[in-house]
């Protein structure tokens, strides 16, 4: 799925579509393409993952740590709003989970579907990630960010970096070769108009642009066999409940 973190205004939280993204993906391989897709919401982890800064910026690796101790839910109830903690947002059970009619006003939906994770970890070098990519499914890697890359359109990037500071994450999606050139496939979230219909290709080996060198990847816990839900009514105190070994977190 193409995402667009500039609508419906622009904002940095490329950290956070890289992260649900790939987790989509893992999820969908895990179910065996079952109908429906399911689509994590990368608003919660904008306005609830204050270890990152929402929409001025985050780490896809941290943004794993975060759903890994609470849980996050899909857009079908948290959808995306361009906005963060930093920048207007509350984290509470209506930004988690929010329900509305026609002419009334909106609410915190209770029993909202949950997904977790139950392995989160680091990874580096074109081996470990075609190793990980192989056995369970995308990651998320750093990039530095150039204009040449933000102008890209088609083809294998090859463009080297003079700027060595990983300003944004992407997911990396697979390998393969053309004419003898080794790449890797990537989805980025500037809208299906950039690059390959919002892909990217990019020479793999190389490290280019430093994409081989700070990548992350997330293992989904299977909450949607046994349809687990978050328990938590809105506005219970604080504390933490257990429920079937899964920890659910109050607002």
């Amino acid at each position: 799925m193409n995402r667009n973190q500039f609508t419906p205004h622009y904002c940095g939280g490329g950290w956070a579509f890289a992260s649900t993204s790939s987790l989509n993906d893992r999820i969908k391989i895990m179910r065996k393409a079952q109908f429906p897709d399911i689509h994590l919401a990368p608003q919660v982890l904008l306005a609830c993952d204050t270890t990152n800064k929402g929409c001025e910026g985050g780490d896809a690796r941290s943004a794993y740590q975060w759903i890994y101790n609470n849980n996050i839910t899909d857009e079908t109830c948290s959808p995306f709003q361009g906005k963060g903690h930093t920048n207007g947002l509350t984290c509470n059970a209506e930004m988690k989970c929010r329900n509305c009619k026609p002419w009334t006003t909106c609410w915190a939906q209770e029993r909202s579907k949950i997904y977790g994770l139950k392995e989160f970890g680091n990874l580096q070098g074109e081996q470990q990630m075609m190793n990980e990519l192989f056995q369970r499914g995308p990651i998320t890697c750093g990039v530095a960010v150039t204009s040449q890359f933000m102008n890209y359109t088609k083809g294998i990037f090859q463009g080297q970096s003079d700027n060595s500071t990983i300003n944004h994450d992407i997911s990396v999606v697979g390998w393969g070769v053309e004419n003898s050139v080794k790449f890797w496939v990537a989805r980025n979230s500037w809208g299906s108009y950039w690059g390959e219909n919002g892909f990217f290709r990019i020479l793999r080996g190389a490290n280019t642009l430093g994409i081989e060198s700070y990548c992350s990847f997330g293992v989904p816990r299977d909450t949607w066999t046994k349809d687990e839900r978050n328990e938590t009514k809105p506005g219970q105190a604080a504390k933490q409940y257990t429920q079937n070994g899964c920890k659910l977190t109050s607002d």
